[in-house]
C-alpha cells in the first residue's frame, strides 16, 4: 500500500512539474504597434513577438513606423523575433518584380542594413536571416544559394554582436524538401534553429510538411509564422469564416504539441509557436488570419489562444 501511495504521489509530482500542452513558447506575429495597447492582448501575458521589416528599411517613410513598433515593443518588455524581408513594393501579386530598384541586396549592403538595424536596436536578440525564402514573393526563391549568403553574413554578425540566429524561414509549399536540402549542403557550420510557417498543415488539418522538416533539420525548429487562415483569395475552401480559423488554431496547437519533444525518426523538435497575425484584415482582403477584427474586437480563434497561453508564455 506505502508503495503504490508513493507512485502515486510521484505521478502527480511529474504531471505538474511537465503540463501536458508541452514545452513550446507561444508568441504573436504584427506588424501594427497599437496591439500592445490592446487589453485583449495584455491580457494573454505573452513575451515574444515576431516583426518583418524589409532589408532596405532605412529608405524615408519607413523609419518612424518601425520605429514605433520597436519602442512599443521594449516597453512592454518583449522578445521580438525580427525578420528581414524584401520590400512590400517588389511583389505584385504573383512573383519578385525584376525592376531595377528590387534588385536582391548584395552582401556588403545587406550586412550595412543588419548593422544599422542592430545599431538602433541593440537589445535585439533574435534575428532571422529572410523571410519566406523559398516563396515567389522574395528574391530567394529558386536561389538558395542567395539565402545562404545572407545566413552566413547575419551568422558573422551574431558572433561580433551576440545574438541568436533563425537560418532559413520557410512556408510550406511542394518545394520546401528541396530547397532546404540545397540550403544544408552549403550553409556554413551547422545551423541548428530554424523556422516554418506551416499553413498548409495547420489548414488543412495535415502534418506531412511539419514532420518532413523536422526530419531534414537539426536542432530547433519555431513556427515563425502559422494560423487558422480566415480568408484565402477567392478560394472556395477559404472562404470567409471565423468558425473555421477557430477550428484550424485549435489544430495548430494539437500540431505543434505533437513535435515539442524528440521522437524517434525526427532531428528536431519545436521550441516556439508564433501566430499570425493579431489584427484582421478589412472586407474583401486577400489574406486574412486575425486573431481580433481590425477594430480590435475579438474573433472566435482568439478564445482558442487565450485557453493556450498560460501554459506556452
Amino acid at each position: 500500500m506505502t508503495a503504490r501511495v508513493m507512485t502515486v504521489a510521484a505521478l502527480v509530482a511529474l504531471l505538474v512539474a511537465c503540463p501536458a500542452e508541452g514545452r513550446y513558447r507561444l508568441g504573436i506575429g504584427e506588424q501594427r504597434p497599437e496591439m500592445f495597447a490592446a487589453p485583449a492582448w495584455q491580457s494573454l501575458r505573452l513575451r515574444q513577438v515576431r516583426y518583418v521589416v524589409p532589408w532596405d528599411w532605412q529608405r524615408a517613410g519607413r523609419q518612424a513606423d518601425i520605429d514605433a513598433f520597436m519602442t512599443a515593443a521594449r516597453a512592454r518588455r518583449q522578445d521580438v523575433l525580427v525578420a528581414f524581408t524584401a520590400p512590400l513594393a517588389c511583389y505584385d501579386g504573383l512573383r519578385y518584380s525584376r525592376a531595377r530598384a528590387c534588385r536582391a541586396p548584395s552582401a556588403r549592403a545587406y550586412r550595412a542594413a543588419v548593422r544599422a538595424f542592430d545599431d538602433a536596436y541593440p537589445w535585439v536578440r533574435t534575428y532571422s536571416a529572410w523571410n519566406e525564402v523559398n516563396h515567389v514573393s522574395q528574391p530567394t526563391f529558386g536561389h538558395p544559394r542567395l539565402a545562404v549568403r545572407y545566413y552566413a553574413v547575419l551568422r558573422r554578425e551574431a558572433r561580433l554582436r551576440h545574438f541568436r540566429v533563425v537560418a532559413a524561414d520557410v512556408l510550406d509549399t511542394s518545394n520546401m524538401r528541396a530547397y532546404l536540402r540545397a540550403f544544408l549542403r552549403r550553409a556554413p557550420g551547422r545551423p541548428r534553429l530554424w523556422g516554418l510557417h506551416n499553413y498548409q498543415d495547420v489548414n488543412r488539418r495535415t502534418s506531412a510538411d511539419t514532420r518532413a522538416m523536422l526530419q531534414l533539420v537539426p536542432g530547433r525548429v519555431w513556427l515563425t509564422e502559422t494560423g487558422g487562415i480566415v480568408r484565402f483569395g477567392e478560394s472556395r475552401q477559404f472562404r470567409y469564416s471565423e468558425s473555421r480559423a477557430a477550428r484550424r488554431t485549435r489544430w495548430m496547437f494539437r500540431l505543434a504539441g505533437r513535435f515539442d519533444g524528440r521522437r524517434r525518426g525526427l532531428r528536431a523538435r519545436i521550441s516556439r509557436l508564433y501566430v499570425y497575425r493579431w489584427y484582421g484584415e478589412p472586407p474583401g482582403a486577400r489574406f486574412d488570419a486575425g486573431l481580433v477584427n481590425s477594430d480590435g474586437s475579438p474573433r472566435r480563434a482568439y478564445s482558442v489562444v487565450a485557453e493556450h497561453a498560460r501554459s506556452h508564455r
